[in-house]
């Protein structure tokens, strides 16, 4: 037996000066890829969904109310800035009808300081629509959602998918950065938008849609976050295309942002003897739109701080404060100078403005800005009040 494998090896051995041959070529064929399954993520989220106000608890209907609120109130805010607001604004306006029925004043008043009051206008606005043209009931269709007041794409997706469960794409800031990592999507925001929608479109299952959209928030929210996210928990490891690369942390892709440029202004604080302040609305639409304020001058890039007291809404001994408020808007920053001026007792408002009592400034829609600017004024006409006079003690004769 010995014998014939050396024979054996001899014959395929090559001849004396011949090359040796080149070894078969082996075929290495590429695995499978891994393709994300929609029930992975509902596996995580049974496990890991977040407990919040908002949101129907396992085997309760999702009531479609409380859905839509938490959707308008969470856009471009945080989770932890929204939960006080939405349990006070439900303990305000319980049902739709109610918040339909309440005065505009009473809406932008609960909804002051969250910020983009736009939404405030449109969710009242939203809410009389339902009332007049639904029966006080939401439709439950993404197309008949959108033709309500201050619903778009994303939360008439959102609340179609959560409230009716209808295989909808929820595509928020989150979603986005998750979709686009988990194929890496190299097209920048925002020209990226409708390729992630489709993408997400083909995972949504026809089977819990509304706890499939859930489980992807919560999933950018807590493991897939912006910075160093938690890959080795994430229920999209193995498909993930960004993280196969290790570019995680690129991903989504971003146009450049332009920054607005820097307007000026002057705020006017009056105060009255016994405390009042002298406020107006804005018109309704436009920037902080129906939301309450102390006069103020245009906000422009070229406003003269010097000629402030030309805008002044009316004369008296003006004051500047010391300091200047700062505060930055989506598309600009700005600067206002903090003028404050005693008025009397029996001053009139101007036409359009009013008293208000300092003891009700509370019940005021007043934006953050404005409350930085009462902050500013306020504490300074506190500092300037003549301190009282001790009475003399009597002297025996």
């Amino acid at each position: 037996m010995k014998a014939v494998r050396a024979k054996r090896r001899m014959a395929e051995a090559p001849a004396p000066g011949r090359p040796e041959p080149a070894p078969a070529p082996v075929l290495v064929r590429p695995a499978t890829e891994a393709k994300p399954q929609a029930t992975d993520l509902l596996v995580w989220y049974d496990r890991h969904r977040r407990d919040l106000p908002w949101r129907a608890r396992p085997g309760d209907t999702a009531d479609p109310y409380r859905v839509w609120l938490s959707e308008i109130m969470l856009q471009q805010t945080t989770i932890a800035a929204v939960r006080p607001y939405f349990a006070a604004f439900l303990q305000r306006f319980p049902t739709l009808e109610a918040l339909a029925a309440a005065p505009s004043e009473a809406v932008m008043s609960a909804w002051a300081g969250l910020g983009y009051y736009s939404r405030a206008r449109n969710l009242h606005a939203c809410a009389q629509a339902v009332v007049a043209q639904h029966g006080g009931r939401f439709p439950d269709t993404e197309e008949g959602l959108r033709s309500l007041p201050g619903i778009g794409a994303y939360t008439a997706a959102a609340i179609a998918a959560i409230a009716f469960e209808r295989p909808a794409a929820a595509v928020d800031g989150n979603v986005e950065r998750v979709v686009s990592r988990l194929f890496r999507v190299d097209e920048p925001i925002p020209a990226a938008k409708p390729a992630i929608r489709a993408l997400t479109q083909d995972l949504v299952p026809t089977d819990r849609p509304g706890d499939f959209a859930q489980g992807l928030m919560d999933l950018g929210s807590t493991i897939c976050t912006p910075k160093r996210p938690a890959c080795a928990l994430c229920p999209w490891m193995r498909p993930c295309r960004a993280r196969q690369a290790g570019l995680q942390e690129s991903y989504p892709l971003k146009a450049p942002k332009r920054e607005g440029l820097l307007r000026r202004g002057a705020a006017f604080v009056a105060v009255k003897p016994d405390g009042a302040i002298l406020l107006r609305t804005r018109l309704p639409k436009g920037l902080l739109g129906g939301m309450a304020e102390v006069p103020t001058s245009e906000w422009r890039g070229d406003y003269d701080v010097a000629k402030a007291i030309l805008d002044a809404p009316f004369e008296a001994r003006w004051r500047r404060a010391t300091g200047i408020v700062r505060h930055v808007f989506t598309h600009f920053p700005l600067e206002l100078t903090v003028l404050v001026g005693r008025a009397e007792a029996e001053e009139a408002p101007p036409e359009g403005m009013r008293w208000t009592a300092r003891a009700d400034l509370s019940a005021e829609p007043l934006p953050k800005v404005m409350k930085k600017v009462l902050s500013l004024a306020l504490g300074e006409v506190h500092q300037d009040r003549p301190k009282p006079r001790r009475a003399k003690r009597a002297t025996g004769a």
